[in-house]
């Protein structure tokens, strides 16, 4: 079986918050065809996209061309919207999170859904998360990288972590709004580079943080093969190392990784072998950021391509990882 972790999916009829509430950087649908459309912010184009993003029959064509068995939706990280009041932005998380349930009802055997959460306010945050996973049976929630600037080790953020460690919530970090996007104007290199640099940041600051200490039962799986974190994770032990009067940890940055998952992203199977060395084969998930222009084409072909890895593990990174990672027996 084969388990596609990471993709991404928007209902077809999205609303346009910017009619219904203030702000002007509401991410908005615009249709440029009865198969295409633009991702609108703050009136320029975001991202081209196709009904791949929207419509679950043209998306199981592809999976049966492409030898998919399951797709993991989340929703595409522009709308999670944590600039927002939080009431506004729980309107919007709630329209994606019941889209991407109604999708699993209608194809179980096709579709595993993530929910989304307003986490400028962890109260909110953690209400939408309780129905998302007993009310709507979604299986995880995918966050963002940082909430308008601030890291994931923010004290504000400790009682939602606490709950998805309470809960067994598994956990998708995304990129979005990353840091240094004014630098990366040109060669789309917000996307190559800024996304990489952000993954590590969060990942870095989770555990210099304290919060994998405090919660070491939490399962994160990183998008994109964890960004640069898994090459500069012995660059961070040296750091605790030679730094102790900044340490917030008992242990260096290396011991809290046990729970740490990552998507196969890694676009040559060298870093699959890597990350397999690294951090073992269970904690490494196929995943192809599906429907998008960088996705792997077709889904876990780098796995496929990995030297020196027995069929067992293989198999695992290919489907059962992701299903033990997502509670799913």
């Amino acid at each position: 079986m084969r388990v596609d972790f990471h993709t991404h999916i928007i209902p077809e009829d999205f609303p346009d918050f910017n009619e219904k509430y203030a702000g002007g950087r509401w991410p908005t649908i615009q249709r440029t065809c009865t198969c295409g459309a633009n991702i609108m912010v703050a009136g320029k184009v975001f991202r081209e996209i196709t009904d791949q993003c929207w419509d679950p029959v043209k998306r199981i064509y592809d999976m049966e061309r492409e030898h998919v068995d399951i797709q993991v939706l989340s929703p595409i990280p522009v709308t999670f919207s944590y600039w927002a009041p939080a009431a506004e932005a729980e309107a919007m998380a709630r329209i994606q999170n019941d889209f991407i349930a109604e999708t699993v009802s209608q194809y179980p055997d096709r579709f595993i859904g993530l929910g989304a959460v307003p986490l400028q306010n962890p109260e909110v945050a953690i209400r939408e998360m309780d129905r998302c996973i007993n009310v709507l049976g979604l299986k995880g929630i995918e966050i963002g990288t940082n909430v308008n600037g601030s890291n994931l080790d923010d004290p504000s953020l400790i009682e939602f972590f606490h709950m998805c460690e309470q809960w067994n919530v598994p956990l998708f970090v995304h990129p979005w709004e990353t840091m240094g996007k004014e630098r990366m104007p040109r060669h789309n290199l917000m996307y190559t580079v800024g996304m990489p640099s952000e993954t590590a940041l969060a990942a870095a600051s989770l555990i210099l943080g304290g919060v994998i200490e405090k919660f070491p039962k939490l399962k994160i799986c990183f998008a994109h093969g964890g960004g640069s974190f898994p090459y500069i994770l012995p660059r961070l032990d040296k750091g605790w190392h030679v730094w102790p009067h900044l340490r917030l940890t008992s242990n260096p940055p290396s011991h809290y990784t046990d729970n740490f998952y990552f998507d196969s992203l890694v676009n040559d199977p060298g870093n699959v072998k890597y990350l397999v060395d690294k951090f073992g084969y269970g904690r490494i998930m196929m995943g192809s950021d599906y429907p998008f222009l960088l996705r792997e084409v077709p889904p876990g072909e780098v796995i496929d391509r990995t030297l020196d890895v027995p069929e067992e593990q293989r198999l695992a990174m290919l489907g059962a990882n992701a299903l033990r990672f997502l509670n799913i027996k």
